[in-house]
């Protein structure tokens, strides 16, 4: 299935972010999303999307002149080294710390760190650890 086709059987069709600075956001997103292997499927001058999020600036014909305010959005991460690497470049290309990388008490094996986007929106990378729960020592 390649990046640009519909998904069928999720519950998200997709989400829209709409975002002051485009640019700024761009990098941040293709940072992180870069980390997750997930790639930009494509942009515009005023917008870019990868799976089923959107991202545009308020002036995009996509958007209704208005900042969509504050989301907290969970992308799945494959392992978690990929987690790592999402909190790491993603607080090199503009965001927030918000959670470091580590295990949860959400339920055994989750393993998760969080970062404020350049707008505020709490973005999230998650790896359910097959294990069942942090690593013992």
């Amino acid at each position: 299935m390649g990046a640009d086709e519909p998904h069928r059987g999720r519950l998200i069709d997709h989400i829209h972010l709409v975002v002051a600075d485009i640019e700024v956001s761009r990098r941040f997103y293709a940072a992180i999303l870069d980390a997750l292997e997930v790639p930009i499927a494509g942009h515009g001058p005023d917008h870019f999307w990868a799976d089923e999020l959107f991202v545009s600036s308020p002036l995009s014909e996509h958007a209704q002149g208005q900042l969509t305010g504050r989301h907290h959005i969970g992308f799945q991460a494959k392992h978690r080294e990929a987690v790592i690497r999402f909190h790491e470049r993603g607080l090199r290309s503009g965001g927030r710390d918000n959670g470091a990388p580590s295990y949860r008490p959400y339920h055994p094996g989750y393993f998760a760190a969080f970062l404020l986007d350049p707008d505020g929106n709490n973005i999230e990378a998650v790896y359910h650890d097959k294990a069942g729960s942090a690593p013992t020592e």
